[in-house]
């Protein structure tokens, strides 16, 4: 280990590391460990739902009408608990939280859906089982990078995260209400934690609601740091090998889960009726 992370002899290291990491794996569906009840596993994944949208609140991603965050039901598989069209996400409590089957219909809640929230969840949802949780807003340093048409480089540690692990979805073709199109954006992404869609935004799914949503705060900021860095100047990726090694070690979400809880745990406790 001491020849692997030795900073005097780096190509030792870097030729070390090229025999250590699976570049196959795809671990970060790995499900947490089970609640007591499905009863509680609703109630937590409603709870941390409310709580992503108010985050993301805070963190600016809320931009009109756009932008939302799912969340498989843990009994009706194929529902998903969703945010309601108009609600900003400030003002999200679990108890306006809409439920929807794979048809579109509500199945609880009385306030309108927004098409696009079914169309591309849906088909995520509906192509991979694993998935417990997507995001998708328009972000400002999302939407920017988004109009580059391609995906990000490795550059910091933060940002190996994502190494090898986003797609690009480069088919826009106006505002997805349709669900062929969701298909297609389901697809590109497969396995993957995070896309950037063309001209559109960028995007996150993960094995809960904790990952996705701060996996979609990571990658915006990742596309922030990277808009800066090429702004300034030319940016050095980090090496393949070291960056993949990396991707190893924070790659996974039991880390996405604690960074989560950390930011959550505050919001609760300053904004309470968010359970309500």
């Amino acid at each position: 280990m001491s020849a692997v992370l030795s900073i005097d002899r780096p190509a030792a290291r870097s030729q070390q590391l090229q025999l250590n990491p699976n570049p196959q794996q795809k671990y970060w569906f790995d499900p947490p460990a089970p609640r007591p009840s499905i009863e509680a596993e609703r109630r937590h994944r409603q709870e941390r739902l409310a709580g992503a949208f108010r985050l993301f609140a805070r963190f600016g991603f809320a931009q009109g009408l756009a932008g939302h965050i799912t969340a498989r039901d843990p009994e009706l598989t194929d529902h998903f608990w969703v945010n309601p069209l108009g609600v900003h996400f400030s003002r999200i409590k679990v108890s306006d939280l809409l439920l929807v089957n794979s048809k579109g219909e509500t199945v609880i809640g009385e306030r309108p859906l927004n098409k696009a929230a079914f169309a591309i969840h849906a088909a995520i949802h509906e192509y991979n089982p694993k998935v417990i949780a997507a995001a998708h807003t328009h972000s400002t340093y999302g939407k920017a990078w988004s109009t580059l048409g391609r995906k990000l480089d490795t550059l910091t540690q933060d940002s190996c995260v994502f190494h090898d692990d986003h797609a690009l979805f480069d088919d826009f073709a106006g505002m997805v209400v349709d669900e062929s199109e969701g298909l297609r954006i389901a697809k590109a992404l497969g396995d993957r934690k995070g896309a950037i869609l063309k001209n559109h935004g960028i995007l996150t799914a993960g094995p809960t609601v904790e990952a996705a949503a701060w996996w979609y705060i990571a990658l915006d900021n990742a596309c922030h740091t990277q808009l800066l860095a090429e702004a300034a100047g030319t940016p050095h990726p980090i090496d393949e090998a070291v960056a993949r090694h990396t991707h190893g070690q924070i790659g996974g979400p039991e880390g996405a889960l604690h960074a989560f809880e950390s930011l959550y745990e505050g919001l609760v406790e300053a904004e309470p009726e968010l359970l309500l």
